[in-house]
């Protein structure tokens, strides 16, 4: 069997994962804003998976790249395959979200548009387009400019058709950028006989559109939206003379004016201005160009009002304080006792921030060292580092400026951090540095106490309120020792580094996952009992499938829990027969790595920021790290257990990409929602 037949092309498992997202917008049992919001979260990520992934399929395509090895397809068949499976999914959305609006109708919840306003809110919009709407709208007309306007990525446009009874008067196009940076695209109107109403952005300014026009003779608007999603690949130049920083700052300005990879537009357009629209973007048959409804930009609807009970979203989970760490107690201290798990978004994040602050104050901390890959605009852990550098610590930070979309947030801390005084590194030529971790080195007498932190997600505040990770925080002379190596190899990537515990990538992280699996075949082959289980986001790698795939063949048992794309193939006779693999979409984000070997009886277990990808193996510095406090230990395979054993929001992964839910054959079991309870009831028994 030719080796792609055993591997589920990644694009199209991407696409599976989305659909996930869409389940989760469709299913009844979750709250109905909540159900909108998820619709928001898969246009969100769909936009993102054409700016990156089919625009790289196009240009392989544009550059005749015999790419069939390295995307499991011919470019050309792929793109269609994805264009096939969108337009299903588009029905699907359009579909669940006429759902959902009639539903919100039952709680008194209307979604309006111009044509269904009463005349006392017809007054209210008027007077609001007036004094908000209409100072913040640049109308382009069409006819009348030497080129057509450079349509920016993330914004939405209202392509207008404007005619006039009097046959003298010919017709006109205008464009008209909907400003969701200055106007909130839901609008909430004044409540009539107990009913509570809403209309968009867009209709507002379609209600508008005869004053915007008014020294004009038009007595006929038709405006429907458009968005063009463009190519958001980052080129960088090959000038000596500039630096790093300021090649990625013009990438991104580049960026800008990517070649457009997909035009959604609303189906009723007409279509005349359709096809001016598609000759004046210079689109052409490799496009993704595909009919939908009234709205777009569906991304701003993770930001959809509830205007009516509580229970249209999810009941308030606040982040919950940790049994060990107490509000007064040395975090630095409590770290030097034993091993520290905080699991985000179930605890609290600024754990993170109070022992950076706290560092940053200690007179006996001498260093810290820190990687960064995203990180919030307004980020309190970059204002810790800030405060460390001006209590006259030596801060280190490696801060990846490559991290796609926030590059231009990358790049304004690492200048604010550089003027603080830290040293700041941008890494490796041609690596990213993925790895999550913190190194604080402390004087203690004669001796040096180093902490390190190692986290299977950013430090990142915002993510870490929606985001399942893991953060381990740890004394251990031999972690620590190896985190210190990580870093000065960072700093020197010439000099090459020997890692004692530490699995690290490039340079050696393939090698020990393949001894490690290797292990569990020689131990099922001399009866000695054998498993692995994997909690991923991704599980792409050709080569480490294929691995997975003798592993089953030789009677290992593996469990899979890939929230994302998984390109393995589970439950195959004579392949993977010894596989099973699921997906769990929920509340929150399932972000952590967690790695178990059986190890004929002696786990090895693992921690990390890496998933199974060329990328993360072989293009990244990465860090798996692994878990020895015993209590941890038993903390991490009870959480696996648990999202193993969940049946409400755990899908099973097979050939057919079909998600199928994990039938319920006893109590329901939402292992996210259990684990909040779980680590309640941990507080309440300190």
């Amino acid at each position: 069997m030719a080796k792609e037949k055993l591997i589920i092309n990644r694009e199209l498992s991407w696409l599976s994962f989305n659909h996930r997202v869409l389940q989760e917008a469709q299913n009844p049992d979750v709250p109905l804003v909540e159900r909108m919001r998820f619709l928001g979260i898969f246009s969100n990520n769909l936009d993102e998976f054409f700016k990156v992934r089919v625009a790289s399929i196009r240009r392989m395509i544009e550059l005749d790249i015999k790419a069939k090895k390295v995307i499991g397809g011919k470019p050309g068949k792929i793109l269609q395959k994805i264009q096939n499976t969108v337009l299903e999914h588009q029905q699907w959305f359009e579909q669940t979200y006429f759902e959902i609006i009639n539903e919100l109708k039952k709680y008194n919840i209307y979604l309006i548009d111009d044509k269904a306003l009463s005349p006392r809110q017809q007054d209210y919009v008027k007077d609001l387009f007036h004094d908000h709407v209409l100072p913040a709208l640049y109308p382009v007309m069409l006819h009348s400019v030497r080129s057509f306007p450079q349509l920016k990525d993330k914004s939405i446009y209202l392509a207008i058709k404007m005619t006039s009874k009097d046959p003298d008067i010919k017709k006109e196009y205008a464009i008209i950028e909907v400003p969701t940076s200055e106007v909130d695209r839901f609008i909430i109107l004044p409540a009539e006989d107990r009913k509570k109403f809403i209309i968009m952005l867009d209709d507002v300014i379609r209600f508008g559109l005869p004053s915007v026009f008014s020294i004009f003779h038009y007595d006929h608007f038709e405006a429907h939206t458009i968005k063009i999603t463009r190519d958001a690949e980052l080129d960088i130049d090959n000038d000596l003379s500039k630096s790093f920083l300021e090649k990625i700052s013009a990438g991104i300005d580049e960026r800008k004016k990517g070649q457009p990879v997909r035009l959604v537009y609303d189906q009723f357009i007409p279509r005349d201005l359709l096809d001016y629209l598609i000759e004046q973007l210079k689109l052409d048959n490799l496009d993704n160009i595909i009919p939908g409804g009234k709205y777009h930009n569906f991304k701003d609807f993770m930001n959809f009002p509830n205007i009516g009970q509580a229970k249209l979203e999810y009941p308030p989970l606040p982040q919950l304080l940790h049994p060990v760490l107490t509000e007064r107690a040395s975090i630095l201290e409590s770290i030097e006792k034993k091993d520290i798990l905080i699991h985000f978004p179930y605890h609290k994040f600024s754990y993170l921030t109070d022992l950076l602050r706290e560092a940053a104050i200690d007179p006996d901390v001498t260093h810290i060292r820190i990687t960064l890959y995203r990180v919030a605009r307004e980020s309190k852990v970059m204002t810790a580092l800030i405060n460390a550098c001006q209590n006259g610590k030596d801060v280190t930070v490696v801060i990846e400026l490559q991290a796609r979309f926030d590059e231009a947030s990358n790049i304004y801390w690492s200048r604010k951090l550089g003027e603080a005084g830290a040293r700041v590194f941008f890494g490796i030529p041609g690596l990213k540095v993925h790895a999550k971790m913190i190194l604080i080195t402390k004087k203690s007498g004669r001796k040096k106490i180093r902490y390190a932190v190692i986290s299977t997600g950013n430090f990142h505040e915002q993510t870490a309120r929606v985001y399942s990770d893991i953060l381990l925080a740890t004394v251990d002379q031999v972690i620590t020792s190896d985190a210190e190596k990580v870093f000065r190899f960072l700093e020197n990537p010439y000099i090459p580094a020997r890692y004692r515990n530490l699995i690290v990538s490039p340079n050696h992280m393939r090698q020990k996952l393949y001894r490690l699996i290797n292990q569990e075949i020689k131990n099922t082959l001399a009866n000695k009992p054998a498993y692995i289980i994997f909690k991923l986001n991704n599980l792409v790698d050709k080569e480490i499938i294929l691995k997975l795939y003798e592993a089953s063949n030789a009677g290992v048992k593996i469990t899979l829990l890939v929230r994302g794309i998984c390109s393995l193939i589970p439950g195959v006779e004579g392949m993977s027969e010894n596989i099973e693999a699921y997906a769990m979409i929920g509340r929150y984000l399932e972000h952590s790595r967690i790695m178990v070997f059986c190890n004929g009886g002696e786990e090895k277990i693992y921690i990390g920021s890496a998933d199974l990808m060329v990328r993360n193996l072989d293009h990244r510095v990465e860090v798996i790290c692994p878990v020895y406090d015993p209590h941890i230990r038993k903390k991490l395979k009870d959480i696996l257990s648990l999202q193993l054993s969940d049946n409400v929001k755990t899908r099973i992964i097979n050939k057919n990409q079909d998600n199928i839910y994990k039938q319920a054959t006893g109590k329901k079991i939402d292992s996210q929602i259990t684990l909040y309870q779980r680590y309640q009831k941990e507080i309440s028994k300190e």
